[in-house]
């Protein structure tokens, strides 16, 4: 029973005993009726006060238990006129107050750190107690589930075919490691824990290093080409000269046409050593592309007519597979063809002879793929495809997927290359905003 309720039922059980003594000792004694009226009237002051002093402060006291129960940090106790209890309502105000200004500002703190995860470039992903994706911010989605377009919220890495989703499933728990995709794409990846209420979450944290590794990469082969470029352009047009100058020598005399025949291939040599070396020029001083609306079934229909003599003597058949709308994009013609002839050709080189390329556009989204029956591409080498100078050729300078990728990153354009189950390897080029700006 309450404290309350106890006051209660003691007052009335008083107020009834004194009632019926009162009433004996009105029909006894007069005398004594006054003696009983004040022991009465002074058991209604005790009441009173005990009411005051006890029952009152402890009712504002179970009052605050309950503004506590409920979380409700704004509402106040009142005094309730004696000194003690004043003094614990005042403590118990302030712990409200102190309560208050914390949670007002943990929700501050999680309102901006909502806000910086979701306006950084950098990914993170949030896991639940089933490794399950539990959140992530946009840039996280934008670099997982860029081909997809389902939620990624409570899906596991198994169920999430991208490449980047396979490499942040085998990635462990406290290890970062850096993740290279077959668009070129580089990204430093960290599976991290942090504790709360006594147990460890994990999450994800993907940080691009596309752009800066391609800075670097380029600065670094500009630099060593121009150098190689220089000393060997200069070594080949002295040599060139004097041997020139020496056949000529020779034609005048008798019985040199096996030395002039020798020095005749030292010069073509050291011409094909110019040109080597200049095709390793051109990809540094690729021009930014002058953008303007292009059909890009008109220029691919062109291309395939170019390419036709290479396929024919090799037996490769090319199909074209083009959306019925044309396909305006906005792009540099000129660099956007070579891109596509750069392309037909690794593809007739990969199937060798007898085979088939496929070259097919969509409309929604604005895509072109070239697909082939080559020999595929191994994981391994995925990687490892847009690198400076790295090659699968026996003869190959690994320069034409370099200036493919620089193209395609000034076009702004999304683009991977991999072979995939069904044994065709294929050449995406998805164009944003309509081909570049």
């Amino acid at each position: 029973m309450h404290l309350k309720g106890i006051y209660w039922t003691l007052f009335c059980l008083l107020l009834a005993i004194l009632s019926i003594l009162t009433w004996r000792l009105i029909t006894d004694n007069t005398a004594l009726f006054f003696v009983v009226e004040s022991l009465i009237l002074c058991t209604f002051i005790l009441l009173w006060q005990f009411y005051r002093k006890v029952v009152k402060p402890l009712r504002k006291i179970g009052n605050g238990m309950d503004l506590l129960k409920e979380q409700d940090f704004s509402s106040r106790l009142s005094h309730v006129g004696e000194f003690e209890a004043d003094r614990i309502v005042d403590i118990f105000n302030r712990m409200m107050e102190q309560l208050r200004k914390e949670r007002l500002h943990v929700r501050e703190q999680n309102q901006l750190l909502d806000l910086l995860i979701n306006a950084s470039p950098l990914g993170v992903i949030m896991m639940g107690d089933n490794q399950e994706i539990r959140s992530l911010n946009p840039a996280a989605r934008k670099l997982i589930g860029e081909e997809l377009s389902e939620t990624l919220e409570g899906k596991k890495w198994e169920d999430i075919h991208t490449e980047l989703a396979d490499g942040l499933a085998s990635l462990p728990v406290n290890e970062t490691r850096t993740v290279r995709l077959s668009n070129s794409g580089i990204y430093r990846c960290s599976h991290l824990t942090f504790m709360n209420q006594g147990y460890n979450h994990p999450f994800f944290l993907i940080e691009s290093l596309t752009s800066e590794v391609m800075k670097a990469e380029k600065k670094a082969y500009e630099k060593v080409i121009r150098m190689i470029a220089h000393e060997v352009n200069n070594t080949t047009a002295g040599i060139t000269s004097t041997l020139d100058t020496v056949n000529q020598t020779l034609a005048e005399m008798e019985q040199t046409e096996e030395i002039r025949q020798v020095t005749q291939v030292c010069i073509d040599r050291c011409y094909n050593m110019s040109r080597f070396i200049t095709n390793f020029a051109n990809v540094v001083k690729i021009p930014e592309p002058q953008l303007k609306p292009v059909n890009l079934n008109n220029l691919l229909s062109s291309c395939k007519r170019f390419m036709e003599s290479l396929c024919q003597g090799r037996d490769i058949r090319l199909h074209l597979r083009l959306c019925d709308a044309p396909l305006v994009v906005r792009i540099d013609a000129s660099l956007f063809e070579q891109v596509i002839v750069n392309a037909i050709k690794n593809s007739v080189e990969s199937i060798g002879q007898d085979g088939d390329i496929y070259i097919t556009t969509t409309s929604t989204p604005a895509c072109m793929e070239i697909a082939d029956t080559g020999t595929g591409i191994s994981k391994e080498t995925e990687s490892k495809l847009f690198s400076p100078f790295f090659s699968t050729k026996p003869n190959g300078q690994g320069i034409g997927l370099v200036f493919i990728r620089e193209v395609l990153f000034k076009h702004r354009c999304a683009f991977s290359l991999k072979t995939y189950p069904d044994g065709l390897t294929r050449f995406k080029i998805q164009f944003t905003d309509g081909g570049g700006n």
